[in-house]
């Protein structure tokens, strides 16, 4: 008698520490998985975490020694090209942003999150070269997202 492995495929929604929610989550599920399969990896298991930048910072500070407010962290634990992490999102840095930006903040998470799947999946932003090569996967895979955000 064998035994069958069954690999956990999920994307989880999740908000800590304030007052939101999160919008289209089936929607958003498909199109992260859509983008991890197009950059020929697998989907694990994948948090999505929205939360204030208190929060962010004080894990910026724990994690990373880094004493700055930032819009994601990204932790991941991805195994060969099976994509799993957790993305830590501050919303407040997301409205500024997008106000900023002079987008929908709703548009502006949602770049976001696809940033941290595109770290996940392996792309940095340290370098010029890097940040405009992540700025493409961004706009590319943006572009497929089947919502009028902006």
């Amino acid at each position: 008698m064998g035994f069958t492995f069954v690999a956990v495929m999920a994307i989880h929604f999740h908000v800590e520490d304030i007052k939101a929610s999160w919008r289209h989550k089936r929607l958003l599920s498909n199109w992260i998985k859509d983008a991890i399969e197009q950059e020929e990896c697998t989907i694990g298991e994948i948090n999505v975490i929205l939360c204030s930048d208190g929060y962010l910072l004080d894990m910026n500070k724990h994690f990373l020694s880094h004493d700055y407010y930032t819009d994601i962290i990204t932790f991941g634990y991805s195994a060969d090209r099976s994509i799993s992490g957790d993305l830590y999102i501050s919303h407040d840095r997301v409205k500024e942003n997008a106000l900023e930006n002079k987008v929908t903040t709703l548009f502006e998470l949602y770049r976001v999150v696809i940033h941290g799947v595109m770290h996940l999946v392996g792309y940095k932003d340290k370098s010029k070269t890097d940040v405009k090569l992540m700025r493409e996967k961004e706009n590319f895979y943006l572009l497929k997202l089947p919502l009028k955000l902006q």
